[in-house]
């Protein structure tokens, strides 16, 4: 049996978030320009790839992938790298393969996804009000990533959507949000912070809504009970005892999880990071590529790329002033895209 992936701290690595493409069809203004210039093809793993580099960690005890993007059901042929995935899941080796999406190709993929294996998904969606969806994702249109949700939930899979919290964009729909979610069945997880890519620094700024404030201005309609759920991430949950539902809050900029960090992630172009926050990284696809046939280097690059795990990121976020604050947002943002 191969020796389980521990770090210098004595915690398993259990949880790989894999990239499958940097494309997506939609352009939201908190992450990518409306004119986006996306890597050459040839930079990116090939779906066999992508399945080898998997099946290796899988090997060396990952127990959860979650699938991320751009948008991960853009990418050609997708289901096949998924469909791939299933043989660890039916081995019992995988617990559990998920998906984190836009919702937008959901009405299409919905049911071959779930006959893959997987059986939960998070479903990014910041408002439920369809001119501003528009105008926050630029290409994206609400009733498409509804007519998605729909078919997820008649395939089977469990729903759980994400929503960055923004002060005066969705400040007025926590109450409709919870509610929507609670009549659909679906969990909710508010994310703090994130910059809006096309506006001024003061405007940014101004964006930022403490989940603290979200929590007591829920407080104010439902009974909230402390749930003792964790997912080694920075997740901490709670349960409306009106409705049952689970509200999550991720919390970066307030709540320190690095002592429980059970994870790493992988680019599309086969960059290992070995921490959400920071930049140090490890290339995957030279040993991938210049060893086509031999696990054994791929697998000592991964145990080195490990040793390098650090205790913990560190923002500075004493900074109060907007003068200087661009690598605060920049640090949001990086780990924003890894925890959402």
């Amino acid at each position: 049996m191969t020796v389980p992936l521990i770090d210098p701290f004595a915690r398993a690595i259990t949880y790989l978030r894999v990239s499958v493409t940097d494309r997506c069809d939609f352009r939201c203004v908190y992450c990518m320009a409306e004119n986006m210039q996306f890597l050459p093809k040839k930079e990116l793993l090939t779906l066999e790839e992508l399945d080898r580099l998997c099946s290796t960690f899988v090997g060396m005890g990952v127990q959860k992938l979650r699938i991320t993007g751009g948008e991960p059901l853009v990418r050609r042929d997708i289901m096949t790298f998924f469909n791939g995935m299933s043989r660890h899941l039916n081995s019992g080796a995988l617990k559990e393969l998920t998906l984190t999406t836009n919702g937008s190709q959901l009405e299409r993929f919905a049911d071959d996804l779930y006959a893959a294996g997987m059986r939960r998904i998070n479903v990014s969606l910041d408002t439920l009000d369809e001119d501003k969806f528009a105008r926050v994702t630029r290409w994206g249109r609400l009733p498409q990533v509804l007519r998605g949700l729909d078919a997820a939930q008649r395939a089977g899979l469990r729903v759980k959507i994400n929503a960055v919290a923004l002060k005066e964009f969705n400040e007025d729909e926590l109450f409709t949000m919870t509610e929507w979610c609670a009549s659909r069945d679906m969990d909710l997880t508010w994310i703090e912070v994130m910059p809006m890519g096309d506006m001024g620094e003061t405007d940014r700024i101004g964006q930022y809504w403490s989940l603290e404030d979200v929590r007591t201005a829920l407080e104010t309609k439902y009974q909230l009970t402390d749930l003792a759920e964790r997912s080694g991430g920075p997740a901490r949950y709670v349960r409306i005892e009106e409705t049952g539902q689970k509200i999550g809050f991720i919390t970066p900029l307030s709540h320190n999880f690095c002592e429980s960090c059970n994870r790493v992630r992988l680019t599309c172009t086969g960059e290992l990071y070995m921490c959400l926050g920071q930049e140090d990284m490890a290339d995957l696809r030279a040993p991938l590529r210049e060893h086509p046939g031999d696990t054994q280097h791929l697998e000592t690059a991964i145990r080195r790329a490990i040793e390098r795990k650090p205790k913990g990121h560190d923002f500075d976020y004493s900074r109060q002033t907007i003068s200087g604050q661009m690598s605060f947002w920049m640090d949001i943002f990086k780990l924003y895209l890894t925890i959402r």
